[in-house]
């Protein structure tokens, strides 16, 4: 459950006990100090629900309605805002009546990412919460008002559909596949993708950090870990998303799309989750200075399962230097 009113200047989650901490992250409720915090340099937070709709012929997503503007036209999952008052479950079935004319049977969280856009000289920290979506019988939207078609899709990262940053990211958390051909509005998608990794044994104990560099074709450009010596899991997450930042650098990269399997260190860097660990601030103060050096940046968070190379990168660099 969400409460949003004019004293709360973020979000906190009531999370009931049958649902999993994986699957429903818990966030800090941000106020006054904390909000200049977390919302510095001109950040602004924008909070969505968006839905999975899928039958025989794959993904729902719709074609969004750009209006007079000369701006490229992007498909999307369904997606809304919450009004004021609105539960988000409440603001998913009114986004799918009023745009789609659909009428779900049923409505279940599926899980809630955050990632970082810019627009304009600001970043703007995005907040999307994702609901799988059930409508009994045959599946026949009527777009309206922001969307003037549909379509399903059953592979995403083999079709040409030009997804947004927000839906991008949620179709490769919900199906486990990154997605690194497909344009974004901040051109971070097209960019060179940065996967990271820390590794600690022990927790603390010997701790490796790995990195995989991928053009946007997919293939591997630079793969690499290194022995940080004796820290924890979340010092070593951290070393690796600035070792990551580092290689960017001495790359050339201008617009770079970072990805990783820590929640924490993704949401943190977002601006999402507050930084309590005073171990790891600096390394957070030293990265938020390098990103001076990019036109673009995104940080994107994955399953374990989907960051094996990185994952592999990191435990090889403690077991070369444990087996001397």
């Amino acid at each position: 459950m969400i409460f949003l009113n004019n004293h709360v200047k973020g979000i906190s989650w009531l999370t009931s006990v049958d649902v999993s901490h994986k699957i429903l992250p818990t966030l800090y409720i941000l106020r006054g100090k904390q909000v200049g915090r977390a919302l510095k340099g001109g950040m602004k937070q924008r909070i969505r629900v968006v839905g999975i709709i899928r039958n025989e012929d794959g993904v729902l997503i719709f074609k969004r309605n750009r209006g007079r503007s000369e701006a490229p036209v992007f498909w999307e999952l369904p997606t809304g805002k919450i009004k004021f008052g609105e539960q988000p479950e409440e603001a998913m079935v009114r986004t799918l009546s009023e745009y789609t004319n659909l009428t779900p049977s049923s409505v279940k969280i599926k899980d809630v990412i955050t990632f970082l856009a810019l627009e304009g000289s600001s970043r703007l920290c995005n907040l999307y919460i994702v609901y799988e979506i059930k409508i009994n019988g045959a599946i026949r939207p009527e777009p309206q008002d922001r969307y003037t078609a549909y379509k399903f899709v059953k592979d995403f990262p083999s079709t040409n559909v030009k997804l947004n940053e927000a839906s991008l990211s949620v179709m490769e958390i919900v199906d486990e596949k990154v997605m690194t051909s497909h344009v974004s509005p901040r051109d971070t998608a097209t960019s060179v993708t940065i996967y990271v990794d820390g590794a600690s044994r022990g927790n603390p104990g010997p701790s490796g950090i790995g990195y995989n560099v991928v053009d946007v074709d997919g293939h591997t450009i630079e793969r690499g870990g290194k022995f940080i010596g004796f820290a924890t899991s979340r010092v070593a997450e951290y070393y690796a998303m600035r070792n990551g930042v580092n290689l960017a650098i001495k790359l050339g990269l201008k617009t770079v799309r970072f990805v990783s399997d820590s929640l924490m260190v993704v949401n943190q860097l977002n601006g999402i989750f507050a930084i309590k660990n005073q171990d790891i601030l600096p390394i957070y103060q030293d990265i938020e200075d390098k990103l001076k050096n990019f036109e673009a940046v995104s940080f994107t968070h994955i399953p374990r399962s989907s960051n094996s190379v990185a994952d592999h990168e990191a435990n090889a660099a403690i077991d070369r230097m444990l087996q001397g």
